[in-house]
C-alpha cells in the first residue's frame, strides 16, 4: 500500500509564491507518474501538473504554465509543487496523486487515473 503525505500550503499574499511537498511511503515505492490536482468547493478536481517519475519530465496545465514548476525527489520519495505569481484563484485544496500503471498523456490529465492519493493540503492567496 502506499501512502502519500502532502504539506507546504498556507496563506500567501497575490504574486507570492509557496512549494508543496508530496512524501509517498509503502513498503515497495514506485510510481509511473505522480500528479498534482486541486479543488474547490462545488467543483470537480482540476488537472494542475504531472511528473513522470523515472524521467523527471512533466506536463502542466496551461493555467499554471510559467507560474509552477513540479519536480521529484526519487532518493526522498518526494515530489514538489513549486508555486510562484500566485493569484487569488489558485485558492483550493491541492491534492497529489500516484498512479503504478503506464498512462497516456492525457489520462494522466485525468483524476480518475490515479490509484493513490494524499489527504490534501489547502493553499490560500489573498488579494
Amino acid at each position: 500500500q502506499v501512502q502519500l503525505v502532502e504539506s507546504g500550503g498556507g496563506l500567501v499574499q497575490a504574486g507570492g509564491s509557496l512549494r508543496l511537498s508530496c512524501a509517498a511511503s509503502g513498503r515497495t515505492f514506485s510510481s509511473f507518474a505522480m500528479g498534482w490536482f486541486r479543488q474547490v468547493p462545488g467543483k470537480e478536481r482540476e488537472f494542475v501538473s504531472f511528473i513522470y517519475w523515472a524521467s523527471g519530465n512533466t506536463y502542466d496545465a496551461d493555467f499554471v504554465k510559467g507560474r509552477f514548476i513540479a519536480s521529484r525527489d526519487n532518493a526522498a520519495n518526494t515530489v514538489y509543487l513549486q508555486m510562484n505569481s500566485l493569484k487569488p484563484e489558485d485558492t483550493a485544496v491541492y491534492y497529489c496523486a500516484a498512479t503504478r500503471q503506464a498512462k497516456l498523456n492525457y489520462e494522466l490529465r485525468t483524476a480518475t487515473s490515479y490509484e493513490y492519493w494524499g489527504q490534501g493540503t489547502q493553499v490560500t492567496v489573498s488579494s
